[in-house]
């Protein structure tokens, strides 16, 4: 979260929290679009929940053992200052042991139980109901239970037979979704309930989360179109299933995605021999070759070091064509989005779906973007003749042709080039003081220390492939079982099938079950960090070292909120508001004292040095977050802000389009002509990038501009509390209290206002971008 992602394109059974996934340079297909990232705005009674799992006792009879002769420990978190806890959980950890078998038949079988709920929640008489008998938040607890986990497989799991199971599982229970989510009965039994409990007194000795859920599930219905006459619901019905499948095929393609292209080894003179190394070498006639997959570790080595322009340029039409067999079904979700808004009353898809957020309306996210790009595209016009002036002197000097256009292939690697030449930063050496092995560890000890939890490894877990961790978290100080909050698996490194980028699973919440105990969350971080090479350990970029801190944050979120419902459980929060958090906490990785404690060279031991601390701070455009470092080294640590935060606009600028357009267009072309007007990169040919757009159908669909919206919320939350002092521990447990603790239980206006002791304001966004800002400008959100 990551994103993390709801799914967005179809009504659920129990309107699952989001998969957050990881928003930043790599904008696009960054987002999971998992099972989890079924929506509740895309249609309907959105009745969200989760549930305790007793996996021994509901799988045990037909699960299977990975073998335990491949180890898979890579590191430790806990410190060795603190003795390990000898307490046991009062939840067991699920076992991830199922057959394709399993997957079908459990599916099926809690389809079934929850159906037979629905059906006595539906034949209630209105007398009847109340809040105890409209008892959907347990039934989707229940339901989540089982589903989650398997639903998980698709994105993680070795075996094709196992991924296609789980796909096709969730294709089940997304039909089931829309049809459950389109219950007549049901819904007038939550509005028979939501009057007899305000006309019987009983409101108001309701909590506020209680009362929440009650108009929440109300609202569900009513924005899944169960007030309109029975033919238009029919018709809704039927667009909301067909939706359904086009996003899951989607993701599918996504997933399954495993293209490379090939390279002399002279076209790939410049990238770093370690990362060569690792690539697949084969013999073609008289030619050596070498495969590079379309994976993030792979193929972005050459678009950042490759010398050869045309090398580049084939690495980058390649990466974005990949995905070609999307085009149609993007073409098809986005038709279909504009025949259910239309059906829902509302002018635009946009409009639809920001009706829950922040922002409120597509008008608000539209105003938004045109201030942001007014401000940013001067400073992005002058970011590009940088470039380009680098780009002209290297061109003459190896007689190259220049054409004084900048384009897509050249912007990382001259972006590269700058920050090199101007800072004398090596991003090649900056990554030998990362290795995995460190920084790891260092990660989850710096977080242990700021919220006041401890990670204890569980050795011998259950897990769906031999690379994975397997964490319990407690806290810091626990006396006994009352202090366990919950477990962390950690799946880092790339392979055949798998989700091929960074974003967190939120595959368990907690809520409290009905006899006044706990049900405790899980989540899942998957990654696709750099594997050990023939030369070299494990290293990690620094973007990588952001990316993994950015994701913890979501980690966080999901262990230490505590709620009563599931349904408001920990990143079940508004979807501009999710990332907040997490791009506040990326702010940790620029701090001198951070990059010091999480940094060792491979070789020599040696953390990161003063200089080049400093020199990495000064190139501190990083991905998603806005740093808010003392006023002395803005000038020089704002690297090319303007053409990074263009690129981000044209994805939100393209997302509000076509999610606010009344007709189709050929949006290969839109995608290509948008990205040159606002991005200010040329292309050669138009290829079909929006394929590779997984935000649009995994959750983000008219709402990619919250990426930057909630930069906003996670500089004011960074300038206002943790600058002066961002490792200590009292601000640490203000922010768990005050921020994580209350998940979507209340409005997220609020939960700020509490945290920030006012409300929230764009002045620390600002001013951190463009310099000393009018106070007009700063107006409160």
């Amino acid at each position: 979260m990551a994103l993390r992602a709801a799914r967005q394109c179809l009504p659920r059974i129990t309107g699952r929290k989001a998969t957050v996934g990881w928003g930043g340079a790599f904008a696009v297909g960054l987002t999971a679009v998992g099972w989890r990232s079924i929506s509740s705005h895309v249609y309907c009674g959105d009745i969200r929940g989760r549930s305790s799992i007793n996996a021994h006792a509901c799988y045990g009879p037909t699960l299977r053992s990975f073998s335990s002769s491949v180890s898979h420990l890579f590191f430790s978190a806990s410190s060795s200052s603190t003795p390990t806890m000898s307490f046991t959980a009062p939840q067991p950890p699920p076992t991830w042991e199922h057959t394709a078998k399993d997957i079908n038949d459990y599916t099926k079988e809690a389809i079934d139980k929850y159906k037979a709920t629905t059906d006595r929640i539906g034949a209630l008489d209105p007398k009847d109901c109340n809040f105890t008998s409209i008892a959907l938040a347990e039934a989707d607890e229940v339901f989540d239970s089982v589903v989650e986990p398997l639903a998980f497989y698709q994105n993680v799991s070795g075996s094709k037979e196992l991924r296609d199971a789980s796909n096709e599982a969730e294709s089940i229970v997304r039909d089931f979704g829309v049809e459950s989510s389109m219950r007549i009965d049901v819904f007038n039994a939550k509005v028979a309930a939501e009057k007899n409990i305000k006309e019987s007194g009983q409101w108001e000795k309701l909590s506020s989360e209680e009362q929440r859920l009650v108009e929440k599930m109300v609202l569900d219905g009513t924005r899944a179109g169960l007030a309109l006459p029975k033919e238009k619901r029919e018709e809704l019905t039927n667009l909301k299933k067909e939706l359904s499948q086009v996003c899951l095929e989607f993701h599918k393609n996504f997933n399954e995605e495993n293209g490379s292209i090939s390279f002399t080894e002279e076209e790939l003179k410049g990238v770093p021999k370690d990362v060569v190394s690792g690539y697949t070498k084969r013999t073609e006639g008289d030619t050596e070759l070498y495969d590079v997959t379309f994976k993030t570790p792979d193929i972005f080595p050459v678009f950042k070091f490759a010398e050869d322009p045309e090398t580049r340029k084939k690495a980058q039409e390649g990466h974005e064509a990949r995905l070609a067999s999307n085009v149609p079904l993007l073409d098809r979700a986005l038709e279909l989005r504009r025949k259910i808004a239309s059906l829902l009353g509302y002018k635009t898809w946009a409009d639809y779906i920001t009706e829950v957020k922040m922002i409120k309306s597509g008008k608000g996210v539209d105003d938004f973007l045109n201030d942001l790009e007014d401000k940013l595209l001067p400073v992005g016009l002058k970011d590009r003749e940088t470039l380009l002036a680098i780009k002209k002197k290297e061109h003459e000097a190896k007689n190259l042709p220049f054409d004084g256009k900048f384009y897509l292939w050249d912007y990382r690697y001259y972006d590269r080039k700058y920050i090199e030449e101007t800072l004398d930063l090596d991003d090649s050496l900056v990554k030998e003081y990362f290795p995995v092995s460190v920084v790891v560890p260092s990660i989850l000890t710096i977080y242990q220390n700021l919220l006041g939890v401890r990670f204890e490894e569980l050795k011998d877990a259950s897990i769906w492939h031999p690379e994975v961790q397997a964490f319990a978290v407690w806290e810091k100080d626990a006396k006994d079982e009352t202090g366990f909050l919950g477990y962390c698996y950690l799946d880092l490194f790339p392979r055949a099938g798998k989700y091929s980028h960074a974003a967190v699973w939120p595959i368990f919440s907690g809520y409290e079950l009905p006899n006044g105990k706990r049900s405790y969350p899980l989540t899942a971080m998957v990654a696709n960090l750099a594997k050990p090479t023939p030369d070299k350990p494990a290293l990690m970029r620094h973007d990588d070292v952001v990316t993994f801190f950015h994701e913890m944050g979501h980690v966080f979120h999901g262990l230490l909120s505590r709620t009563k419902f599931a349904r408001f459980h920990g990143t079940s929060v508004a979807r501009d508001f999710v990332e907040a958090p997490s791009q506040m906490l990326e702010n940790w990785c620029w701090e001198p004292k951070v990059l010091q404690q999480m940094s060792s060279h491979y070789q020599t031991k040696e953390p990161l040095s003063p200089e080049l601390i400093d020199k990495l701070v000064k190139r501190s455009v990083h991905f998603s977050a806005i740093l808010l470092y003392p006023a002395n080294s803005i000038a020089s640590r704002y690297v090319n802000i303007g053409l990074f935060y263009l690129r981000q606009l044209f994805f939100a600028k393209f997302d509000l389009k076509v999610h606010t357009d009344q007709t189709g267009e050929d949006y290969t072309h839109l995608w290509c002509s948008l990205r040159e007007k606002i991005s200010l990169v040329n292309h050669d040919k138009e290829l079909p990038g929006q394929g590779t757009f997984g935000h649009i159908t995994g959750g983000y669909d008219a709402g990619y501009y919250g990426y930057t919206y909630s930069l906003v919320f996670a500089a004011d939350m960074y300038a206002t509390i943790f600058k002066a002092d961002p490792l200590d521990p009292a601000r640490g447990k203000l922010y768990r209290d005050k921020i994580l603790r209350a998940g979507g239980s209340r409005e997220e206006i609020d939960t700020l206002a509490d945290f920030l002791g006012r409300p929230p304001n764009s002045e620390a966004f600002l001013q951190e971008l463009f310099g000393t800002i009018p106070a007009s400008k700063a107006a409160n959100l």
